[in-house]
């Protein structure tokens, strides 16, 4: 029982990179569309307020490196779900697991630029 164990965490610990790749790629492009969606929409009175300096760039930043670590925590959940599913086809079950979950992941830091798109189309000026 050990050795398929350390075949699930060693596979696992070999997509660690290209989650993180990916989890980096999508912070900056969320944060391009972000800075598009308020120069665009900056005459409109909603976003008067809104303002990219130096310093709102750096605590988004770390603000992200520390939503990053809290990702890869939650991506140490693929092995556990396969100790505990027990798969008849773990290459499978691996496969499906981590494209979900870099999927998912990757998607998640374009919901602030896209509700904000939402929000300003949504509501009366």
């Amino acid at each position: 029982m050990a050795e398929p164990l350390i075949e699930s965490r060693e596979w696992w610990r070999g997509k660690r990179k290209r989650y993180n790749i990916g989890l980096i790629v999508a912070g900056l492009a969320a944060f391009v569309l972000y800075v598009g969606v308020v120069e665009l929409f900056q005459q409109d009175k909603r976003m008067a307020d809104v303002e990219i300096t130096l310093f709102t760039i750096i605590f988004q930043g770390i603000g992200y490196l520390i939503m990053m670590l809290i990702a890869n925590l939650f991506f140490n959940l693929g092995a556990v779900a396969e100790s505990v599913f027990d798969p008849t086809h773990p290459d499978r079950f691996r496969t499906i697991a981590f494209n979900l979950g870099f999927w998912f992941s990757v998607a998640l830091p374009f919901l602030i630029p896209g509700l904000l798109v939402v929000m300003l189309i949504a509501t009366p000026q």
